[in-house]
């Protein structure tokens, strides 16, 4: 069980993980690339394969009882349930379509679940070193030092942060960018009636108004990034529909440690094994659920 290792000390070893795939990200980052694919745009690199198979087998000497749950092997054998047990969860490359273009947002992202519940986080960008933890009740840190979410409270101030997804047929295409229409500019109509004192007859017309939700929009290519942009303050908003565990499991415990909330898309409690999420500091909450809710 994971009660023989501290949380400091299991966290220790996350990170040397994550730094050491770090290292080969880094070192293969300016490089050729030998590029499949497993869908249509969903890449994959030898980078990402030798990074998880690196993580799994430094993990695996020092937590042998442990269970594991990585992209690459998923994308491999098919899936694999998310059990009570500790649980190490790993994206050994999250951004893999920004790493063969050469666009520095990418990330080694390990989190460890204990009785299903995300209990620590490590998310490192190799490239611009940048190093975010959590220890679920012990705070949130970016090389070292404590972050916090922001502090907006009006959506139209808020930057929202999302991602078109790998999805590219044209009914999802179709609600996803309807979707972040909706969210960037509400539209409203406003019916004028004028009456003439003197005459029984009047005048109407309908006017179409809209205005900004947010202010406005960014797309990094990294779930895991996103919601560390969320526990540093960069962002204010994040949602996502279609993804895997593993893009999730260390970056929200990062939100929730750096005083975010993580949540369902509807409101409802995160379940990291459904493919939705939403992310913002505690005052946004509300005015983020409603304004998702009315983009369905």
């Amino acid at each position: 069980m994971a009660q023989k290792d501290s949380l400091e000390e299991l966290l220790v070893q996350a990170v040397d993980a994550a730094k050491s795939a770090g290292e080969i990200i880094r070192s293969a980052f300016y490089q050729t690339k030998l590029v499949e694919h497993k869908g249509e745009v969903d890449l994959v690199t030898e980078t990402d394969k030798k990074c998880e198979e690196f993580i799994f087998n430094f993990l695996k000497q020092h937590y042998p009882d442990h269970k594991f749950i990585g992209e690459e092997t998923t994308a491999a054998c098919g899936a694999t349930e998310l059990t009570d047990k500790p649980t190490w969860i790993v994206d050994p490359l999250d951004g893999t379509t920004n790493f063969v273009h050469g666009y520095p947002f990418v990330c080694v992202s390990i989190g460890l679940t204990i009785g299903r519940i995300p209990t620590l986080g490590v998310v490192y960008n190799p490239i611009m070193d940048e190093l975010f933890t959590a220890i679920r009740g012990k705070g949130a840190f970016l090389n070292g030092k404590p972050i916090k979410v922001s502090s907006q409270s009006e959506l139209v101030k808020s930057l929202l942060a999302t991602e078109s997804g790998i999805k590219l047929d044209k009914s999802t295409l179709d609600a996803t960018t309807n979707r972040i229409n909706s969210l960037l500019f509400k539209v409203n109509k406003c019916c004028f009636i004028i009456m003439f004192s003197m005459n029984v007859s009047g005048y109407s017309s309908e006017h179409w108004f809209s205005y900004n939700q947010v202010r406005s929009l960014r797309m990094s290519g990294s779930c895991a990034l996103n919601l560390c942009g969320i526990a540093c303050g960069r962002l204010d908003l994040f949602y996502l529909l279609g993804f895997g565990p593993w893009d999730i499991a260390a970056g929200a415990v990062i939100v929730a440690e750096a005083g975010g909330v993580v949540f369902d898309p509807s409101g409802k409690e995160l379940d990291i094994t459904t493919p939705r999420i939403a992310a913002s500091n505690p005052l946004l909450k509300e005015a983020f659920i409603q304004a998702l809710q009315q983009s369905e």
